[in-house]
């Protein structure tokens, strides 16, 4: 490992394009193939079986009749045993949820399998119910795909109890004291900035997957957010802690996962890949673990330096029987979620960013042009964020278009609660839509395009837009949230700065995303042409 912040470093790093490409070749199959779920589509024998199975053997476990308050919310009619699953969009779930909602309202009642679940669309109705009534929404229901990735810990983002509170109030105290005026921090994703301009421009202006990486780059802000330190692009240890993280967030959006969910009880017993996300959890875990022991041999309390140092600190100022005391353990399950949701959800916004670019030239060279105006020659910085209303527009607009989690991680209802007439007993599965909210026409002109402009005014000035919620909101909203958009802004206006990107001749860009519980832009190539 080497200092992150050290930009002495940088300057001993060539980048040969054919040693990138050796390294890269063999993490870009793997990758790829978890991008586009091949591996787990592979074998329909295992599927159908795993259909037929579950369909027979859900007559005796689930064929009770199903009791309905009067004010519980319509929705369409369920079919034995699978519910509304014959209708549910495998890849792309969110789509059908949306389309549901044009008949049967903004709050509706679906069947998954077994799961009895309430989905709730559009930004009024998930405004009042996650912020309005933030406590009684705040509850996690058991999904168990999520939770054999939680590996039976308690979890910020997944656990039920209690416990989560103190988690989360925790981990948001320790990322403000990181995030608030540390220099260093904004230093290292500027800096890795560099890193990943010098692995662009290799390439020399030829088509390349530019998959690998950003990826690379991800993985290398969150170790130096976690341990102060960063990872070469060709050390083995970064390409395991990219391709775990992938692959379990891959398989949790899978036609397998789907069904695991809908019939726990009966998958269990039933061969394929959702029994592959202990052994990756466990992966993520080790690695984690390892990471957690690393830093307290080193730990310096008077020298804080990330957000594990900030961690054990804490750690050592609170008695073992206090409530505010945070065991290794759930200390484990925090690195853990943070670095697979920080890592997948910034890179793989930033490629869907570079795609969008390429298939919007004019709004690139706009991006361009307010970069040259306000920056210059010199490197971005935080503070040019208010100087650059297009840009920030440009990049709030990405994440609005894109989704990268177009249905948001469930929620449940803590007590009975009515909501717009309907009544929600205690326990209810509620799926707040997140594309709903980003797609919702009453707050988006054009909710279906590209359109930067929906965050400016006349006169071109940045505008908040409220139904903005790509972390979601209320008090499970994503505790990452700051963290998210300083290495968005940085990464992506690095990246447009020195470059200027376009498709290989003759290939038709696909805005399509691909089969998982994130939104992942198809296998394509771009070619980044140096403007220096």
């Amino acid at each position: 490992m080497q200092q992150g912040s050290q930009t002495g470093d940088y300057q001993d790093h060539g980048y040969d394009i054919t040693t990138l490409s050796a390294i890269q070749n063999p993490l870009m199959i793997y990758l790829r193939k978890a991008y586009t779920a091949e591996m787990y589509f592979t074998d329909p024998v295992t599927t159908v079986l795993s259909i037929v199975t579950c369909v027979f053997l859900a007559i005796g476990l689930y064929g009770r009749k199903r009791k309905v308050h009067p004010n519980y919310p319509p929705g369409p009619p369920r079919l034995p045993f699978i519910g509304n699953m014959h209708m549910i969009h495998v890849s792309r779930p969110h789509l059908t949820f949306h389309k549901l909602a044009e008949k049967y309202g903004p709050i509706y009642s679906v069947q998954i399998g077994a799961q009895e679940m309430v989905v709730l669309c559009g930004h009024e109705t998930i405004k009042e119910a996650l912020v309005n009534h933030a406590e009684e929404f705040s509850g996690r229901p058991v999904v168990p795909a999520l939770f054999d990735l939680s590996n039976g810990h308690v979890s910020v983002l997944l656990s039920d109890s209690n416990n989560w509170k103190t988690m989360r109030r925790f981990t948001l105290s320790t990322l403000r004291q990181l995030t608030m005026g540390n220099k260093s921090l904004e230093d290292n994703f500027v800096e890795e900035g560099r890193h990943l301009v010098k692995a662009f421009k290799a390439y020399k202006g030829k088509p390349f997957d530019d998959l690998v990486p950003l990826t690379a780059a991800a993985v290398n802000n969150m170790m130096f957010i976690l341990t102060g330190n960063r990872l070469d692009y060709d050390d083995p240890k970064l390409h395991k802690l990219a391709t775990l993280p992938s692959e379990s967030v891959r398989i949790v959006g899978t036609l397998m996962a789907l069904l695991y969910n809908a019939f726990p009880t009966l998958m269990r017993w039933m061969p394929g890949s959702h029994k592959d996300m202990s052994a990756y959890a466990s992966g993520i875990y080790d690695f984690a673990r390892e990471t957690l022991m690393e830093q307290k041999k080193h730990l310096d309390v008077s020298d804080q330096r990330s957000l594990i140092d900030i961690f054990l600190v804490r750690q050592k100022e609170e008695k073992p029987d206090s409530e505010l005391y945070i065991p290794d353990d759930s200390i484990l399950t925090i690195i853990v979620e943070l670095f697979v949701a920080g890592f997948e959800a910034s890179s793989v916004t930033v490629q869907w960013g570079l795609l969008l670019m390429m298939k919007y030239p004019e709004i690139q060279k706009n991006v361009q042009n307010e970069i040259d105006k306000v920056i210059g020659s010199g490197e971005p910085c935080l503070a040019h964020r208010k100087q650059m209303p297009y840009t920030n527009a440009v990049v709030h607009e990405i994440q609005r278009f894109v989704n990268v989690t177009p249905t948001g991680v469930p929620r449940r209802t803590t007590v009975d609660v009515t909501l717009k007439g309907f009544f929600l007993p205690k326990g209810t599965y509620i799926l707040p839509l997140l594309h709903s909210v980003l797609r919702d026409k009453e707050y988006f002109e054009k909710p279906d395009e590209f359109y930067p402009q929906h965050f400016l005014d006349s006169d071109g000035n940045f505008v908040k837009n409220e139904a903005f919620l790509p972390f979601s909101s209320g008090k499970r909203s994503c505790v990452g949230e700051n963290l998210a958009k300083m290495k968005l802004f940085l990464l992506f206006t690095t990246l447009v700065q020195n470059f200027t990107f376009h498709p290989p001749p003759g290939a038709k860009l696909d805005l399509t995303s691909t089969v998982g519980f994130t939104a992942c832009p198809q296998q394509h190539e771009i070619c980044a042409v140096s403007r220096s």
